[in-house]
């Protein structure tokens, strides 16, 4: 590996801990600060997409931050067929590995065809756990077929662990709130703001990916939560004509 490109990822990567830590500290929305962690491992992993998921209280599995509107259908898509390495990521809570998706017809069946047509060749899936819980996965998507390296691997996990953290709270840690609370309070935010982000798509004709854009910059504007703006968005006393206004 170059040793200029080693030093430049070095970096990157310190940056990229000190952002999310110091985002924990200050106190954070965890919707956003999740969003900012899935487009990190992009930058920090040899991946093209990523997306994560978090179980409800039934342990069914939803979808909690994607980098696309591709991304997260891959994992819906997943979720609807109960198969996929994410699925099998969740339930033995150990990392799964598809290096490349033609190899694995006979593994997943109704998954490996769609994933391939939307431009994926490998998908590799990390586990969120907490304790001897595991809350969730982390699905890398890669267009180009290959394994992650060993260095690669212990990036992925340890962001899942900064995912883990983020979702639960340090309050959870500390004073035991039950999981299951911290897990559907997370669950909620998300539903507010994909709810948000339909609102603002069908006021401006706006892609999701758009909409979710526009939210959060006047959100950054106003020093204001996502959720809290998703919530008013969804009350209908903020509109999309004020927040493309909002200087």
């Amino acid at each position: 590996m170059d040793i200029g490109r080693g030093d430049d990822r070095a970096a990157e990567l310190a940056q990229a801990f000190v952002d999310l830590a110091r985002a924990l500290a200050d106190g954070y929305d965890v919707v956003e600060l999740l969003d900012r962690l899935v487009q990190r491992c992009v930058h920090l992993l040899p991946v093209d997409a990523v997306g994560l998921v978090l179980s409800d209280a039934s342990g069914a599995l939803k979808v909690m931050a994607s980098t696309s509107e591709q991304a997260r259908f891959l994992e819906v898509l997943q979720l609807h067929a109960d198969s996929g390495p994410c699925l099998d990521c969740y339930r033995t809570g150990q990392p799964v590995n598809a290096d490349d998706l033609l190899a694995e017809r006979g593994r997943w069946p109704d998954l490996t065809g769609a994933v391939q047509h939307n431009g994926y060749r490998a998908v590799h899936a990390v586990p969120l756990r907490f304790q001897k819980q595991t809350l969730g996965a982390m699905n890398l998507f890669s267009i180009e077929p290959g394994g992650l390296g060993g260095t690669d691997h212990v990036i992925a996990q340890a962001l899942a662990e900064v995912a883990t953290v983020a979702i639960l709270g340090q309050r959870t840690i500390r004073h035991s709130v039950k999981v299951a609370e911290q897990l559907q309070i997370a669950l909620d935010s998300r539903v507010i703001i994909e709810q948000a982000k339909g609102m603002l798509a069908h006021q401006g004709g706006l892609a999701m990916t758009d909409a979710f854009a526009v939210l959060r910059r006047y959100a950054r504007r106003n020093n204001r939560r996502v959720t809290d703006c998703a919530h008013a968005v969804v009350d209908s006393t903020l509109t999309l004509d004020v927040m493309s206004g909002s200087v």
